[in-house]
């Protein structure tokens, strides 16, 4: 394995300097610029926070050694955060890239794992897209196949972490963000419950509580380590409410292979999520078979609501900051027109059916303990599926939807879902499956994950940048 818990390990033993491992990411990032996965770079920023940390080994090992990625070179994403220093433009023209703010809580445990940041992902415009080609460029190609998208928002990321640029790397998910650019990426994608993350200082109810911020990584351990270290409020990290021995096969696991009519899987990437249940059943968990008519209203409705909250969203923050909305892509300007024109009733009824939403997914795990089921319905697309350059919204959400059926589904629940590579397809580029869990239970999916990761059906195709190949 090649992930950010080897390289933090190769730099306390010593193996190598945290100085080494940011120079050998800023060197495999300009060997792999034209996959376009990198939007800011600031070279002098990681090496000054590289030797601060080779400084902390020399004269306070002690605490060096309590930060689990102490001296890891990784990148935030352009949205989200804020991190100190980096100054965030969410992928559009109407900010400038200058200043920066204050961390976010969330930042501020970044560093305090060990973290050395050196630059921004490249992230659509205002995150609304399954693809990472904001026009202000670059565009961000997948590293497995650069004619390929990365997915989107957090393609940027994904596209970091595959080609090794990091190990590891800051992503944020409202729509699918996280899970869908893992999955394009051959990646491990945690979207976690709402509120498991720190969402201060300021503690605005940014999106409705649908985005949630953490990684892109490249292994289970990865991403239940930096999981463990970031989540939960001032008072310690969130606790799973019912934690569960799955090494005593005790789990229900539902399981879903249709995705409806309107936007069917391909066979290949069913079979994955086929494969990955019987590997489960193998392990002594109970397969609970589940009908796309328990999933069809939540799924239809979750598309609602992410329409509709990030439209209101965008309107607002485009009125309450008084940008110039004529700079921005076509689409943005028409998602915010959409915000504008939604009624407060109309906005009341989705709120109101995204709490069903919630609903109707707790009794269904009255049955089972966790859910199995597709991420992506296809193939990552081609550079160019998703374009902007045009303002009809539904159409955009129509190709989004189309690409990943179930993505919404737990942003709007609040529910975590997680994604991970169970195998390739004949043009070898990973075959994802989803598992989701009730509110609080990561440590659920993650073991689970954790003993599909060990059937060993998928390899990073490049090294991690500082590790041997």
């Amino acid at each position: 394995m090649s992930d950010a818990t080897d390289l933090a390990a190769a730099i306390r033993l010593g193996s190598l300097s945290a100085a080494e491992a940011m120079q050998t990411s800023l060197e495999r990032a300009a060997r792999h610029g034209p996959l376009g996965a990198i939007a800011y770079l600031d070279a002098a920023m990681g090496l000054a926070a590289a030797h601060v940390c080779d400084r902390e080994r020399q004269e306070a090992p002690g605490e060096f050694a309590a930060r689990p990625f102490a001296g890891v070179p990784t990148l935030a994403k352009d949205l989200g955060g804020p991190f100190r220093g980096l100054p965030v433009t969410a992928g559009s023209r109407l900010f400038e890239r200058k200043g920066g703010e204050a961390d976010s809580d969330l930042a501020s445990r970044f560093r305090d794992a060990g973290f050395c940041l050196f630059g921004l992902t490249t992230s659509p415009e205002f995150g609304l897209s399954l693809a990472s080609e904001p026009a202000i460029g670059p565009v961000c190609r997948n590293p497995l196949d650069p004619d390929r998208t990365a997915g989107g928002s957090s393609g940027g990321a994904a596209a970091a972490v595959a080609a090794g640029m990091v190990a590891i790397a800051h992503a944020t998910d409202a729509g699918g963000s996280i899970r869908v650019p893992a999955a394009c990426c051959g990646l491990v994608g945690l979207k976690p419950t709402r509120g498991a993350m720190p969402g201060g200082p300021s503690f605005g109810n940014h999106l409705a509580g649908i985005a949630s911020e953490l990684a892109v990584c490249r292994s289970v351990r990865d991403t239940a380590l930096i999981f463990d270290r970031l989540s939960g409020h001032a008072r310690g990290p969130v606790a799973d409410p019912s934690p569960v021995d799955t090494d005593k096969g005790c789990l229900r696991i539902g399981l879903l292979t249709d995705t409806g009519p309107a936007h069917p899987t391909e066979g290949d990437r069913l079979a994955a999520v086929e494969d990955a249940a019987r590997a489960l059943e193998s392990g002594g968990h109970e397969i609970v078979p589940l009908a796309w008519a328990e999933f069809e209203w939540s799924v239809g409705a979750s598309g609602r609501a992410f329409a509709d909250i990030v439209s209101v969203n965008l309107a607002a923050l485009i009125k309450a900051a008084a940008l110039d909305e004529s700079r921005a892509e076509p689409l943005t300007q028409a998602f915010a027109a959409r915000g504008r024109a939604l009624s407060a009733t109309m906005l009341w009824n989705t709120l109101n059916d995204a709490v069903l939403v919630s609903h109707r997914l707790w009794a269904l795990f009255d049955r089972v303990d966790c859910i199995l089921l597709p991420m992506l319905a296809s193939a990552p697309l081609a550079i160019g599926s998703f374009p902007s350059d045009h303002a009809d919204t539904d159409l955009h959400l129509e190709r989004m939807t189309a690409f990943a059926p179930l993505a919404c589904l737990a942003n709007i629940s609040g529910f975590p879902a997680l994604t991970l590579p169970f195998g390739q397809d004949q043009q070898a580029m990973p075959l994802p499956v989803q598992l989701m869990a009730p509110t609080g239970h990561e440590q659920q999916l993650l073991s689970l994950a954790a003993r599909l990761e060990a059937e060993g059906r998928w390899q990073h195709r490049f090294p991690v940048a500082g590790l041997p190949s």
